[in-house]
């Protein structure tokens, strides 16, 4: 353990010392979640049931918390997380009675807080209430989620759509449904959390092919194909953590040559690519029909909450009548839907809100990478990283912006690997060139002293 005032160390040996150890903590609490003792057979569990099985202060990820907590206050770091908003969070936003522009906020198109967004909701309330009290299938319907889910699949100029309460129930429930044991499920090695869960509960047996590369996908289907009776390929219309996007059109042919199905997670790229921010689909100028499952969530450029699948009509019919996270669910709350749809409809009749989101993205990308900023593989749509390859120098690089009045969050081992940590800047189309100037100058001068 590293103390103040040891002699001949200077602030960044000690700071790489305390990581190692935090990192070597880590590992250990993860390992002893592996390798436990099997339990005890005798009635009741007995006087030998090991503490850490009942108790949940022991529990391995809670240790990891702990761990990581300890270690930041250890070199006098504040925790950068559940910071309380105080109004509409935007490009810019109010935390603790301060202003600060924002860049850690979903809210691409600014129709988070639109008046006729808010209105719809309202409107939703005093018409349907606050929730529907119940599944869909049973005697939840309300008109504003066909309403919703029509408009969704004409946005994919797809058969039909179904919206569920969740984005990342919406990816587990349809891959846990759709797939079994006989099945295989090729990713992304980036993919959404979201999707490994759904994999795992499907049961399929899971591949994952390095981030964006094509190639290798096609040697794993040419290899492994045979084997298996469906096989889905999943990838992403932009990548959250990264801000890239796959070259679609080749993964396409890839799906067509070894007759798999092909998912797109468009969670970051719908509102965001193509001329009027109709997705991926939109940027590449592919059908509908090119790609089987459409994925996106409402709680990103549409001002709402929850995910929708969009394709052909036997997929949709299917999974309303037998999938778990849909059947099993209590509908969507209608001003949920009714937010989201007004949403839907505000961008598509105002298409400069996205040309005017994707040039403040590029405007920063391009400020950024001019001062040296790692900006990784960004594309500057809507996300781009400032790479510290360091999580100490990345909360404290947050700590010190946040103490400049801009707020943006620090990506952290283990949630990415350590020469990966960052900080992840959401650009909305309400940023100026001028804050975006600002933000990079303070970026660069913060990067600097560190």
């Amino acid at each position: 353990m590293v103390r103040k005032g040891l002699p001949g160390l200077s602030a960044q040996i000690k700071d790489k010392l305390i990581q190692q150890a935090l990192e070597r903590r880590l590992r250990q609490a993860s390992d002893q979640g592996r390798n436990l003792d099997p339990p005890t057979h005798s009635s009741g569990g007995g006087p030998d049931t090991p503490e850490q099985h009942y108790r949940f202060h022991l529990h391995p990820g809670y240790q990891q918390i702990r761990i990581i907590s300890e270690g930041a206050a250890r070199l006098g770091i504040d925790s950068p997380f559940f910071k309380l908003h105080e109004g509409i969070a935007g490009a810019g936003t109010r935390i603790d009675g301060r202003d600060y522009i924002n860049f850690a906020s979903y809210n691409y198109l600014a129709l988070s807080g639109h008046p006729e967004v808010s209105a719809a909701a309202k409107e939703a309330i005093d018409s349907y209430g606050t929730s529907v009290s119940a599944s869909r299938l049973v005697s939840g319907e309300r008109p504003v989620h066909r309403e919703l889910e029509q408009a969704i699949a004409r946005a994919y100029a797809s058969d039909d759509a179904i919206t569920f309460v969740s984005g990342h129930a919406a990816n587990v429930t349809t891959i846990g449904h759709l797939f079994a044991a006989q099945d295989l499920i090729v990713h992304d090695e980036l993919i959404h959390n979201s999707v490994v869960q759904g994999i795992t509960l499907s049961g399929a047996r899971r591949l994952s092919f390095p981030h964006n590369d094509p190639e290798a996908l096609d040697a794993i289907l040419s290899q492994q194909r045979q084997h298996f009776q469906r096989v889905l390929i999943v990838l992403e219309g932009i990548y959250s953590m990264d801000g890239d996007h796959p070259d679609l059109p080749r993964f396409v042919a890839i799906k067509n040559r070894h007759r798999a199905f092909l998912m797109v997670d468009e969670a970051h790229s719908f509102g965001v690519m193509g001329g009027t921010g109709l997705g991926i689909r939109e940027h590449f100028g592919l059908a509908s029909a090119d790609v089987d499952i459409w994925m996106g969530t409402l709680s990103k450029a549409l001002a709402g909450c929850g995910g929708y699948i969009a394709g052909e009509a036997a997929l949709v019919e299917h999974l309303k009548f037998l999938a778990p996270g849909f059947l099993y669910s209590v509908g969507m709350p209608p001003a949920i839907a009714a937010a989201s749809l007004a949403a839907l409809q505000v961008m598509q009749r105002e298409p400069g809100r996205v040309a005017t989101l994707r040039a403040r993205g590029q405007y920063f990308l391009a400020k950024a990478s001019a001062v040296g900023v790692d900006t990784g593989n960004s594309a500057g749509f809507a996300v781009i990283p400032a790479i510290t390859g360091s999580s100490i120098k990345a909360a404290r690089l947050a700590a010190a912006l946040f103490a400049r009045g801009i707020n943006v969050q620090p990506i952290l081992y283990p949630a990415v690997p350590e020469k990966s940590a960052r900080l992840r800047f959401f650009i909305s189309c309400e940023h100026s060139e001028q804050q975006i100037q600002q933000s990079v100058d303070a970026l660069a001068e913060e990067l600097g002293r560190l």
